[in-house]
């Protein structure tokens, strides 16, 4: 089990990482602005346009500390991992599953059916505690379409019905997601999902959750010996960490829908905390960033109780030990894998 330390934020966008003994220091027009012992450190995340020394990278990436660059404005950029963990039985097992369609689609299913589940569960949280304040008959239509899509999900033969099942259950839970939000639907009011760029508030958060998240679980992927560019939902593509896609769908409604749902109801974060591009793209600012971010680490230092191992840990160490009940799956060492179900 991997510690959940700390995460390093790096906000300003005239930073400049670099590497001082056994810390990381950061500068700022040559002036030091602050310094953190390494050792304390599991992430830095770095929204600066400088970039960080290649010292400070491969000392980074010899001690397992997972350092991400994003852009100032929130688009991921790249991550520095150093020398794999992993054995080579255990990634030709994934790469021989990720080449055969039946195997691909016995794995991903349970991702799905994950995600679904966990989509239904955000859904009926807020019937059950804002009963009077929703829209219960529409709420509650959309929750009978995703159980019974659940079923269907398991049945699946091929991962291209596997697709079609999934864009139908993901069209119910976000033609339901404006019900959900409950304050602020002069800001936040959704009207469907846009990306690159999200195109309004409620989009600009979700994005940059989804973004974070995805790094999460590549970085757990990594640090479990497998490889979080192949996949076997989301197929190959240059660049892209088809895995970390995979392992996070279940993860989606649960760590990043909910979470940017309770910073809209409950007003942490405003209107005054986007700005609006020429070609139309909503972004936070970074004040917004800040608040986001403060708060994404609060969350992911809250205690839960796995579902499945029925051990207390950390909401931030749920993609770890995912990836690590994949890698058992892989293995043989358990008959399927276990998705995230939350209750």
């Amino acid at each position: 089990m991997r510690k959940f330390l700390n995460t390093l934020f790096v906000l300003s966008e005239d930073s400049y990482l670099a590497l001082e003994g056994e810390t990381v220091i950061v500068l700022a027009e040559e002036e030091k602005r602050g310094q953190f012992p390494l050792h304390t450190l599991e992430n830095i995340i770095c929204f600066s346009y400088k970039g960080a020394s290649p010292a400070l990278m491969g000392k980074c990436a010899r001690e397992g500390i997972n350092l991400c660059f994003f852009t100032p404005r929130g688009r991921f950029l790249a991550r520095v991992s150093g020398e794999n963990n992993g054995n080579v039985l255990l990634r030709r097992t994934q790469y021989r599953m990720a080449d055969d369609d039946a195997q691909s689609c016995r794995a991903a299913k349970n991702f799905i059916f994950g995600k679904v589940y966990n989509s239904r569960w955000s859904i009926e949280r807020t019937r059950r505690d804002h009963a009077l304040r929703v829209d219960d008959e529409g709420l509650g239509r959309a929750s009978a379409l995703l159980a019974e899509s659940l079923p269907h999900l398991l049945e699946a033969a091929s991962p291209d019905e596997l697709r079609g099942l999934e864009g139908e259950a993901a069209a119910v839970y976000f033609g339901a997601f404006d019900s959900l939000i409950l304050n602020q639907r002069e800001t936040f009011g959704f009207t469907g999902r846009s990306r690159r760029p999200p195109m309004d508030p409620t989009n600009a958060l979700l994005s940059f959750a989804y973004s974070l998240l995805s790094n999460a679980c590549a970085g757990a992927l990594e640090g479990v010996g497998l490889d979080a560019y192949v996949g076997f939902l989301h197929r190959d593509r240059p660049g892209r960490a088809s895995l970390a896609l995979d392992l996070m769908e279940e993860l989606r409604p649960l760590f990043a829908d909910r979470f940017v749902l309770t910073l809209i109801n409950n007003r942490t974060i405003r209107s005054e905390h986007f700005e609006r591009q020429p070609g139309g793209a909503v972004l936070l600012n970074e004040e917004g960033r800040r608040l986001f971010l403060t708060s994404w680490q609060k969350r992911l230092a809250e205690p839960i109780t796995h579902p499945y191992l029925k051990e207390k840990l950390a909401w931030g160490l749920v993609p770890y030990v995912q990836a690590l009940l994949l890698a058992r799956y892989l293995r043989g060492d358990i008959d399927g894998y276990p998705p995230f179900l939350w209750k």
